[in-house]
């Protein structure tokens, strides 16, 4: 077994905010380039590895960007714990990935280790969408798996997003004699409300409970102190689950405002982005196997992840990686030994056999 927390900690002190990622690109493939039965490629400042081999090919993929530092630029180990920018999000999982890519036998499947850039800002800039762009091939896999931090659980698929304007109208006056206007901030307050009290909508996909929801995330208007302002917006995001497609979801949040919104005052619900959900697709065998060899039965993947880019191209994915989410991002983030080799374990035994 190797050390994977010190393996870590290495990658952890190369920086590679979003937009940054050449120096651990270079890390990551001078180090894959030492494996004799790996194919590396590398394609802008991501890194692609491929082994030959018979049965379905398994795709490991996972991004190499982080958020910016929060002061844990610099990795800490104390005892079986390290703490650090990405230490959960997700440089332990790249640890495990390369880890693996770096054993002195090729798997019994054939395998796919994708490392990639960008994945912690817009959707536009994603390496997964360059790759794809030059060298589709390079994606091609039957089954993907994401390294994103799980707690060494499978999260099955992955929530769709999509993000929305509401703008209402109003009419200005002198705040000193508002009757003579409209107030078009006032006139948020029952759009906020009925987003409030979206309906709890929670569906059962393969065993998996998605858990919908809809937050108010911004809000903008006004003119001047003195003036009653006619126009407000205000900014929503609302995650929906695998059962529907971005146009339903959509849909059905035209419906729910429909009652607090006057078209014809020139009142508006914009889409300003959007991406897919993924179904869990746990009747894939390999999935299964996935899910199997953790020990724990799989959840639903609450948020958005790249599984969806798989999914779109017709190749079942799910989410599987050491370090706990909800430590994803915070100046505390961290991984356990424990963790990473739980993690490792999982996916050597599924691609090597146990």
């Amino acid at each position: 077994m190797p050390d994977l927390l010190a393996a870590t900690a290495d990658l952890i002190a190369i920086p590679s905010v979003s937009h940054a990622e050449a120096a651990i690109a270079d890390h990551v493939e001078a180090r894959l380039r030492r494996t004799p039965w790996l194919q590396v490629d590398r394609v802008g400042d991501n890194v692609v590895a491929r082994s030959e081999g018979p049965g379905p090919r398994v795709v490991l993929a996972g991004h190499l960007d982080t958020v910016p530092p929060n002061g844990n630029e610099r990795p800490v180990i104390r005892g079986d714990v390290l703490a650090g920018l990405g230490a959960a999000d997700m440089k332990g999982g790249l640890a495990v990935m390369v880890a693996l890519a770096e054993r002195a036998d090729p798997p019994r499947t054939a395998t796919s280790w994708v490392f990639y850039a960008a994945e912690e800002v817009a959707r536009v800039y994603s390496g997964l969408l360059a790759v794809a762009a030059a060298r589709p091939d390079l994606l091609a896999g039957d089954v993907a798996i994401l390294g994103e931090p799980t707690g060494s659980v499978v999260e099955a698929g992955c929530q769709g997003v999509l993000k929305a304007d509401v703008t209402v109208t109003g009419s200005r006056a002198h705040t000193a004699r508002p009757w003579t206007g409209v107030n078009a901030v006032h006139r948020l307050g029952p759009v906020i409300e009925r987003v409030a009290q979206m309906p709890d909508r929670r569906p059962v996909l393969d065993g998996c409970e998605y858990r919908e929801a809809l937050q108010a995330v911004g809000v903008s208007g006004g003119v001047a102190a003195n003036v009653v302002p006619d126009r407000a917006t205000l900014q929503l995001n609302h995650r929906f689950a695998p059962d529907r497609e971005p146009h339903q979801a959509e849909q059905a949040l035209r419906a729910l405002l429909a009652p607090v919104l006057d078209e014809g005052a020139g009142d508006r619900l914009e889409v300003t982005d959007q991406a897919p959900a993924a179904p869990p697709s746990l009747d894939h065998p390999v999935l299964s196997a996935l899910v199997a060899a953790t020990g724990a039965p799989a959840r639903a993947k609450l948020g958005w992840t790249d599984v969806a880019f798989f999914a779109e191209r017709g190749t079942p994915a799910a989410n599987f990686g050491p370090g706990d989410p909800l430590l994803a991002h915070r100046p505390d983030e961290q991984v356990t030994a424990a963790e990473l080799a739980h993690a490792h374990r999982v996916l050597a035994d599924l691609l090597w056999g146990g």
